[in-house]
């Protein structure tokens, strides 16, 4: 998928490529462009090459082909150090043999910022990240979350204009990391700073980016705003990677008047939006979120689209109760509902109707 150009981005690839053996590309063909401040995440599965796509934009891979622009210049042919860039990585780096204050002069004495400059930015950097008592530690008398803290601080030390980060929270509990991705998306925010964030995970992804570019083998399948991606998935890679997705499998039998008719497998007929089908007779992958479906069509009006389901498994989340049905043929269908008192435990084995909107459900592309 190709980003349309943008002579004013900060940050661009330009038909960039990469490959390892000559042979392979990781990375196909790459048109991407960021403007100043975003906070954008690459977000794929292991080898889509969103890893690669960060390691060339930091100097430390080179493009087999294109050209890498920051701030409107190339910079393929500039070392790391010389790229102004500040990088948090998952193992934080940090050495071990320094203090916390150290460990953030580091980078500014590389720069040759005289004492009291690097005294005082050492200071406002430790503020920022709520360590600043910490300067005489070492990383080995720190927790795991400290310690990202510090390498986020260092990170941003010498006030670059862009930080990439590569999956930085991936080490942490669950409750520490959503804590620091409220932590770092504020304080991006707050210094107006560019971040090229790295990750698999899709819960960071959402909540954390401006713009989400979903990778898969070697190219952006959809680059979107999250809640664009969620809800309008192109195609049924993008589908099934974010979120939880019910997907029952069909063909197109009509497209008219911006719906599709579509006859599932099992001899079901049900309308859905056509995405990226074009044809009576083309294989489809029907796309619904859980959220989306109803048990029963009272709260859904004249338009909702039926189906009859049977209670396979109910299973109380706290705030959701999530049920699995056996839908058309597949016993894998999910919906959620919320905990609420007029919500009924659904048992199983119980006979149910299910309904969604037209415009809820998407045909996509067969897998």
């Amino acid at each position: 998928m190709a980003d349309t150009g943008n002579s004013d981005a900060f940050v661009a690839f330009e038909r960039v490529q990469k490959s390892y053996d000559g042979e392979t590309l990781v990375v196909k063909d790459l048109n991407l462009s960021m403007p100043k401040g975003e906070f954008l995440t690459m977000l794929g599965p292991s080898g889509s090459g969103k890893t690669t796509c960060l390691m060339m934009l930091a100097g430390f891979e080179t493009a087999t082909h294109g050209e890498i622009k920051l701030n409107g210049k190339p910079i393929n042919n500039i070392p790391p150090h010389k790229r102004g860039i500040g990088m948090v990585f998952q193992n934080y780096a940090l050495f071990p043999h320094m203090t916390v204050a150290e460990n953030l002069s580091f980078p500014l004495e590389v720069r040759k910022i005289g004492k009291s400059d690097r005294e005082a930015k050492i200071k406002r950097a430790l503020d920022m990240v709520q360590m600043g008592d910490f300067g005489g530690r070492r990383p080995a008398q720190l927790s795991g979350g400290q310690q990202q803290r510090i390498a986020l601080a260092r990170a941003l030390v010498f006030e670059p204009e862009l930080v990439l980060m590569d999956e930085p929270l991936g080490a942490l509990d669950k409750q520490l990391r959503e804590h620091m991705q409220f932590e770092i998306t504020n304080l991006a925010h707050e210094l107006g700073i560019t971040v090229v964030y790295v990750t698999h995970d899709q819960t960071e992804a959402l909540t954390m980016s401006d713009r989400v570019a979903v990778f898969d083998d070697g190219k952006i399948q959809q680059l979107a705003e999250p809640d664009v991606l969620y809800e309008s998935p192109d195609n049924s890679f993008v589908a099934q990677f974010i979120g939880e997705n019910n997907t029952l499998e069909g063909t197109i039998k009509e497209i008219k008047d911006g719906l599709a008719l579509v006859e599932l497998d099992d001899g079901e007929v049900i309308d859905a939006k056509p995405v990226n089908v074009n044809k009576p007779g083309e294989r489809t992958l029907i796309s619904i979120r859980p959220e989306r479906v109803e048990v029963g069509t009272e709260r859904l009006g004249p338009d909702a689209h039926t189906l009859k389901a049977e209670v396979a498994e109910f299973i109380y989340m706290g705030d959701v109760f999530r049920t699995r049905l056996k839908v058309a043929g597949k016993d894998d269908f999910i919906i959620k509902t919320r905990n609420s008192a007029d919500q009924r435990r659904l048992q199983p084995g119980e006979q149910v109707e299910i309904g969604w909107l037209p415009e809820d459900c998407r045909a996509l592309d067969a897998v």
